[in-house]
C-alpha cells in the first residue's frame, strides 16, 4: 500500500513521525535540546579544562600513589581510564551530529524565510519603481500641457471664490 504523500530524505519528517505516533515529537524534541546543550557545553574551554584536570589527577593518582591506593595502574596502561574516555567519545560524537543537524534544520528554514522575504522586498521595490515612472510620466504630461504658476494661482483662486459662493452655512433646505 503506498503512501498518498511521500516525503524525500532531504526533508524533515512532519509531526506524526515515522510510526505516527504523537508523543514521538516532543520526546524528540526533548532529546534534540538536551542534544545541543551537551554540544555546547562540551565547546566551551570550562570542559576543557575540567577535562585536562580530570585526566591530570587520574594520571598522577595512579602513578603517585602507593600500588595498593591505585586503582588503574600505569602497568595496564591506565585501560579504565582508555575506557572511559572511549566511552564519553562514543556517546558525544552521535550527540554533536545530532545537534549540527537541528542546527542544519533551522538554518534551511532561515534562508527559506529569507529568500521568501527577498522576493517580498523586490516585488515592492518593482512597484515603487513602476509608480515613480508613472509618477514621472504624469508630471511630463502636465509640464508639456504648459502649466506655470501662473495658471495654477489662477485656478485655485477661481476655486477658492466658488468654494466661498457655496458655503454650507448659507444654504438652508
Amino acid at each position: 500500500m503506498a503512501r498518498a504523500r511521500r516525503q524525500g530524505l532531504d526533508a524533515p519528517r512532519g509531526r506524526s513521525g515515522m510510526l505516527g505516533r504523537g508523543g514521538a515529537q516532543q520526546s524528540s524534541d526533548r532529546f534534540g535540546r538536551f542534544s545541543e546543550a551537551f554540544a555546547r557545553a562540551m565547546g566551551t574551554s570550562g570542559f576543557l579544562i575540567g577535562m585536562t584536570a580530570f585526566v591530570a589527577v587520574w594520571l598522577w593518582w595512579n602513578i603517585a600513589m602507593p600500588k595498593e591506593l591505585q586503582f588503574d595502574p600505569a602497568a595496564t596502561n591506565f585501560t579504565l581510564l582508555t575506557l572511559i574516555l572511549s566511552l564519553q567519545a562514543s556517546y558525544a560524537a552521535p550527540l554533536i551530529l545530532l545537534a549540527q543537524n537541528r542546527q542544519d534544520d533551522r538554518d534551511r528554514v532561515q534562508i527559506e524565510q529569507d529568500r521568501q522575504r527577498a522576493e517580498r522586498n523586490l516585488a515592492d521595490t518593482e512597484y515603487l519603481a513602476r509608480e515613480i515612472v508613472a509618477l514621472r510620466m504624469a508630471l511630463e504630461e502636465r509640464s508639456s500641457q504648459g502649466v506655470t504658476r501662473e495658471v495654477l494661482r489662477a485656478e485655485l483662486k477661481a476655486m477658492l471664490a466658488e468654494l466661498r459662493d457655496e458655503d454650507p452655512a448659507e444654504q438652508t433646505p
